[in-house]
């Protein structure tokens, strides 16, 4: 009983609605409220502020949640840890990723696969790194690939590099630059340039890139897709900046070319990230183990179809 109380409490702090929690925990909403009152009875503090509709939680229930997160995940990987013993890892393995390692992590998936056929794989693909970080602090992800950045501090998470991020011009064949084998920030700047919007965390890491090269982009359209991207880009009136891990997703479309940018030459580090937490959970050590052995980095090193590279 106490680990359904536990789950339900977990499920209305991450839904914040009573209504929305009890379907995703499968019960009634009076059957879910009855359950969190008798938690509170049982421990003899007030967990939920209620009024007419949910106001949120008290702050013993706040704290009450980051205990409740951490006893559910430790009883589900002690029963990954007992399957794995009994007979090989079984259950669901929970991965979340920013949306330009999506390529990096189809490169994890299918050796940990084979190896652990029994286990189903679940991807997030579309997150920011902010969110990745909380989310495997709450237990709600077993493994992420994101940036290697400040933020990921070893006191709470363990990192296996996997690659560089670089980043590409993306031509259309109508531009000088069409056979040029680099360009430079500052006159990718120039052009007519279809660029992802600023709420976009790869479009903050670009504008971040223009200031080191000590101008700016104006681009003239904006989006929230990738694939909005190329599709622009394939009108021959836009060029474009794309991670070069998303060539390895959607290949270089014909009568497009991705030239290689330099002035400043950057990167940023992309790695495997799961929780630093003892005893380690078993499904995040085995993709940990898959993540050392798998060389990633060679695989993304290159641009598609360009020979040498």
């Amino acid at each position: 009983m106490l680990f359904r109380q536990l789950e339900y409490l977990v499920a209305l702090s991450r839904e914040r609605h009573f209504a929305r929690a009890a379907q995703a925990c499968y019960v009634s909403q009076p059957a879910l409220s009855e359950a969190l009152r008798k938690l509170e009875e049982e421990l003899d503090v007030p967990l939920v502020r209620r009024g007419r509709k949910y106001e949120g939680l008290t702050p013993e229930g706040e704290r009450i949640v980051v205990w409740a997160q951490r006893i559910l995940a430790d009883r589900d990987a002690l029963k990954d840890e007992v399957d794995a013993l009994r007979g090989g890892l079984t259950g669901r393995m929970r991965i979340g990723s920013v949306p330009t390692a999506s390529a990096a992590v189809a490169h994890l998936t299918g050796p940990f696969c084979a190896a652990h056929p029994l286990v189903t794989v679940e991807v997030s693909a579309d997150m920011q790194s902010v969110d990745i970080l909380r989310q495997l602090r709450n237990f709600e992800l077993d493994a992420a690939v994101t940036y290697l950045r400040a933020d990921v501090s070893e006191q709470f998470f363990h990192t296996v590099p996997l690659y560089q991020e670089r980043y590409v011009l993306l031509l259309s064949g109508a531009e000088d630059l069409e056979r040029r084998t680099t360009a430079t920030w500052e006159r990718a700047a120039r052009l007519p340039l279809c660029l992802l919007n600023q709420g976009m965390q790869g479009r903050r890491v670009l504008d971040e890139v223009f200031a080191q090269a000590g101008t700016q982009a104006s681009p003239r359209l904006e989006t929230d897709s990738v694939a909005a991207l190329f599709a622009h880009v394939r009108t021959g009136r836009w060029a474009s900046i794309v991670a070069q891990a998303w060539l390895h997703v959607f290949g270089v479309p014909p009568g497009m070319r991705a030239v290689p940018l330099v002035e400043p030459a950057t990167s940023v580090p992309v790695g495997l990230v799961v929780a630093a937490r003892e005893p380690e959970s078993v499904m995040a050590r085995a993709l940990t183990d898959i993540a050392r052995t798998t060389d990633v980095a060679t695989a993304l090193d290159r641009i598609p179809g360009e020979p040498g590279r």
